[in-house]
């Protein structure tokens, strides 16, 4: 029996990555992005067909809408579309334009990402820590909106700029790989938000209607998730700059205080936290380069919605813990490898309701649980988890959220199809398993219908049928 008011308009979809799935980079005239003096070194696995999507993109889209989905999202790489400094490859704009006009077509609205851990190999090996990088990048996005605005009113500017900054320069996994460097990773995330002011000032004046946020993967550290976005509605709120201390250091309490994870943190952890807090971070002023963009600004936003994306719950994969048991009671495994995180659904609920304290709409732009594919064992996980089950724990979560009077308005599920996880094709985040001729396969890698669990819950919300996630 119905017995839910769900929004006929949320946006149920799934999550996907051009790098990841488009397949056709870095090789002999092909397209080349940060990625491929690694791939021609063997530093990093070839990413090769991928999912073929920028050839098979229709068929892929037909998988979308038979799970009853209204929405996909996608990224358009920069890469494609000026493959060289101020040359835009009209073949690559048009097939785009095709593609997101397909996306149309099937009665799906597209998110946009602009940038999605890769950039063009022209903009050089480190780019992303003086402030010529992030204005070519704040280029790219008016370049984007110009030329693909009539198909596309949703945008995601950078993708978790968190974890794109702790990959290239502290973990060392994504290019240039420079490993332990704390200055260069928070001057990353610096010019990204920089990039991200300036690009949603100019894809307003382009498009007012349009939609425009970015997402952080969810940590259950503030100086590494929240403090981000904080910077950003530390000038919604009009705080000055007398007063920015004070606040930021109030909104880390309440971070540290409504994610139980965040709890009494381990003492090597919360000394590694407060030395972020204390130096690394100019706390007065927020990141300089982008408390000088907002300075600019004649309105007060530079957030049309709250974004978010959650797996399992995170301490920080670059400390070492001595234990695995965190504050709130709850034992997870903290790291890698993925297919041995440790679901946690009332965590994913701590979060959402933190991106929604700030008054904005709340969209869930990623969520998934992955398998291993390998020779000695698919099936079953070793916490006795199955994807079906995350998926509909995670989805009631978000019910829970919309009873306490959070705007959830969007749910992306990462990801279409088994694809290239920066680096490897073990993970296997599908919905739909790929075959090893390509083929795509009806059920997941693991043999579950999960698809099917998706398409139901979907539509059962629609319906107004709580039943399906209980």
């Amino acid at each position: 029996m119905p017995n839910l008011e769900w929004p006929r308009d949320f946006s149920f979809g799934v999550a996907t990555a051009g790098f990841q799935i488009e397949g056709g980079y870095n090789g002999e005239g092909q397209p080349r992005n940060n990625w491929a003096a690694w791939e021609d070194t063997g530093r990093a696995s070839v990413s090769g067909h991928a999912n073929r999507f920028w050839t098979d993109f229709e068929r892929q889209l037909d998988l979308v809408v038979a799970m009853g989905l209204n929405s996909f999202r996608l990224s358009i790489e920069w890469t494609r579309v000026e493959p060289h400094s101020g040359v835009v490859d009209e073949a690559a704009v048009q097939h785009y334009r095709k593609i997101l006009t397909a996306v149309h077509d099937r009665g799906l609205r597209p998110l946009v990402t602009l940038h999605h851990f890769t950039n063009p190999e022209w903009l050089g090996s480190n780019p992303w820590t003086n402030d010529d990088g992030w204005r070519k990048l704040a280029d790219w996005y008016e370049l984007a909106v110009r030329r693909f605005g009539d198909l596309c009113h949703d945008w995601i500017t950078s993708n978790e700029i968190n974890i794109f900054a702790i990959n290239t320069y502290y973990h060392g996994i994504f290019p240039p790989g420079r490993r332990g460097d704390t200055r260069a990773t928070f001057a990353t995330i610096d010019h990204l938000l920089a990039a991200h002011i300036q690009g949603y000032q100019r894809i307003k004046s382009l498009q007012p209607d349009s939609v425009i946020a970015t997402n952080n993967y969810s940590f259950s550290i503030y100086e590494l998730d929240r403090f981000l976005l904080d910077t950003l509605y530390a000038h919604h709120y009009q705080i000055t700059e007398k007063d920015r201390l004070e606040w930021l250091q109030a909104r880390r309490e309440q971070h540290y205080r409504a994610v139980p994870g965040g709890r009494g943190i381990y003492a090597p952890l919360e000394k590694f936290a407060r030395g972020l807090f204390a130096r690394t971070i100019p706390l007065a002023t927020g990141f300089p380069t982008a408390a000088n963009e907002l300075k600019k600004l004649t309105t007060p936003r530079v957030l049309d919605v709250a974004q978010l994306d959650y797996y399992a719950p995170t301490l920080a994969e670059h400390v070492t813990l001595p234990g695995k048991k965190t504050a709130g009671g709850r034992w997870h495994r903290v790291g890698r490898p993925l297919w041995d995180d440790r679901p946690d659904p009332d965590m994913f609920l701590d979060y959402v309701r933190e991106a929604g304290q700030d008054g904005l709409p709340v969209w869930v732009v990623e969520n998934g649980m992955c398998v291993r594919r390998d020779d000695r064992a698919v099936w079953p996980r070793r916490d006795g988890w199955t994807r079906e089950r995350y998926l509909r724990e995670n989805i009631r979560s978000l019910v829970r959220a919309r009873d306490e009077g959070i705007d959830v308005r969007g749910y992306w599920h990462w990801t279409l199809i088994d694809n290239f996880e920066w680096g490897s094709y073990e993970p296997r985040f599908g919905l739909h398993g790929l075959g090893p001729d390509g083929s795509f396969l009806t059920t997941d890698i693991s043999g579950d219908d999960v698809a099917g669990a998706y398409r139901r819950i979907a539509e059962g919300l629609r319906a107004g049928d709580r039943s399906v996630v209980d």
